[in-house]
């Protein structure tokens, strides 16, 4: 450890290659990155194409749109990360890109969750308050809402702004890491200052980056489940099914890396100072690489979800995707036009 007292990232150690079992560990996150490189990129630059120009501007193609932009922007940092990770977490970019690059990440994979979970609470609205939907559900609205998960993604990235930074271990290594050293005047203190820090931080990411965009989501699927189940609808339609396929997704991938992220909060002392627990050490970048992946899904998920395979042969990609995110015919105007039954117009349309 260096003289300016500073902490990994993920705050975890080297841990040395001591089987075949530990180097697929260590190459299999590489090659998930690689693919979610490749098809975030071209997959999230297809939906950015076809919301942001080809398609009629909605509530529902603006929502998509920004969710689209947070994970082709994520999708874009890759490189860099899997050079750092294959160089075992060393850093050769500079302070500039260390602390950019984080940021950008950060911004964006907090972004993708709000974003969600505004998706969800909007669908919410449409069932439970379709008239108010018809009438006040409009693209200028939107416009305005959809500022507050990124301004609220920015606010909790405050961390990497404040003490991310480049870090020599002393022997010619740089790593990209939290450092503290201007928060005390001896190793005690920053020491204090570090796992306060990074306690608060990773619980933040938690309750506020995780477990609450989550918990919205599935009180909105509650909700808007018993509405369908009082008015007897079984079957739900295309923006419904689409929601449902990102949420399972982002869930399914992002779980087991925010529990060991959580885990490795809860015994930060333990895996700094004595050395217990080191196979969170050896789980945080396949979870990791899990979670990132998500963010080449959606594009697949708009394109597949809810039509069958010859549809899906006999119709273009983009126009695919524009069924895909565009409103139902039955949903909510966002002129704000009032149809003769506007709640069960709305009901059909989930």
């Amino acid at each position: 450890m260096d003289t300016n007292f500073s902490i990994p990232l993920n705050y975890s150690e080297e841990v040395p290659a001591k089987s075949a079992g530990y180097v697929v560990l260590k190459i299999f996150p590489l090659v998930v990155l690689g693919v979610t490189f490749v098809l975030g990129v071209l997959g999230n630059g297809l939906v950015i194409w076809v919301a942001g120009f080809r398609m009629a501007r909605t509530v529902t193609t603006i929502s998509y749109l920004n969710l689209a932009l947070a994970d082709f922007s994520f999708c874009a940092t890759l490189p860099f990360l899997i050079v750092s990770m294959a160089m075992n977490e060393r850093w050769p970019f500079g302070w500039f890109l260390c602390k950019f690059i984080h940021i950008v990440v950060d911004i964006n994979l907090f972004g993708s969750v709000f974003l969600i979970a505004l998706i969800a609470l909007d669908r919410c609205i449409c069932v439970l308050h379709p008239v108010w939907a018809q009438n006040h559900r409009t693209v200028g609205l939107a416009n305005r809402v959809i500022i507050g998960p990124w301004i609220l993604a920015l606010i909790l990235t405050l961390p990497i702004f404040l003490f991310l930074t480049t870090v020599n271990d002393g022997t010619g290594n740089i790593y990209c890491t939290f450092n503290f050293s201007s928060w005390g005047d001896t190793k005690e203190k920053m020491l204090k200052v570090a796992i306060t820090m990074l306690t608060v931080r990773g619980i933040i990411r938690f309750t506020v980056g995780f477990s609450t965009p989550m918990s919205i989501v599935a009180i909105c699927y509650g909700l808007v489940a018993a509405k369908m189940h009082k008015k007897g609808l079984i079957k739900s339609s295309r923006p419904l099914r689409v929601l449902t396929a990102v949420v399972a997704a982002f869930f399914l991938c992002w779980f087991p890396f925010q529990l060991v992220a959580l885990l490795g909060t809860v015994w930060l002392k333990e895996m700094l100072f004595e050395g217990q627990y080191k196979i969170l050490d050896v789980l945080v970048n396949p979870t990791s690489a899990l979670a990132f992946f998500n963010s080449c899904l959606n594009p697949i998920l708009y394109v597949f979800v809810g039509q069958d395979f010859r549809e899906r042969l006999l119709h273009s990609l983009p126009a695919s995707l524009e069924r895909a995110l565009s409103e139902d015919s039955g949903q909510t105007s966002d002129t704000g036009v009032s149809s003769s039954h506007p709640q069960e117009a709305e009901l059909r349309a989930m």
